[in-house]
């Protein structure tokens, strides 16, 4: 019986599944299709004043890497201005966490989540754009808001109201 090897995976510049979530640009560069479940890579477009509210998910770990601009992140432990060069963690365990672009210019970060699973949810919530194309946020209304907490307890997330950690510091 012979070993199959799988060839590697190569996405260019502009390549992968893009999509807007929330106002950003994420594009998937691979997803848990490509690698068994096993993780997923996500390369994230944050324009100004934009990036996720409060949210957890207890079995993923969640890693950012800052490649240009930052990003103001906060969690229930306090909060971190992550700029270029900065690496953030968010280990499994369902830590509720959220990060800001807070500057007038675009944050680039590198997302790794283990096991892969944020990739489907940000599919399913996502309207397809192409690659430095931003929508405007979708409106927060009280039926969007249960439809996305719906949604996001599908997969292994818990969405909470804007508001739930500004009192971290």
């Amino acid at each position: 019986m012979e070993n199959q090897k799988k060839s590697p995976i190569t996405i260019d510049a502009t390549g992968g599944k893009i999509f807007s979530v929330v106002g950003d640009t994420y594009r998937i560069l691979v997803g848990g299709a490509e690698s068994n479940g096993a993780f997923a890579a996500i390369d994230m477009l944050v324009p100004p004043g934009g990036g996720p509210g409060p949210h957890k998910h207890a079995q993923i770990e969640e890693s950012f890497y800052v490649i240009e601009g930052e990003i103001e992140v906060k969690s229930e432990f306090g909060e971190y201005i992550a700029k270029k060069g900065s690496f953030v963690n968010i280990p499994k365990g369902g830590v509720v966490h959220s990060f800001k672009n807070k500057t007038d210019q675009i944050a680039h970060l590198l997302c790794m989540v283990v096991p892969s699973g944020l990739d489907t949810f940000f599919e399913e919530i996502g309207k397809p754009v192409g690659y430095g194309e931003f929508l405007p946020p979708p409106p927060m209304d009280p039926e969007s808001v249960k439809k996305l907490q719906s949604i996001a307890e599908k997969h292994g997330q818990k969405v909470y109201p804007p508001e739930y950690l500004d009192n971290i510091k």
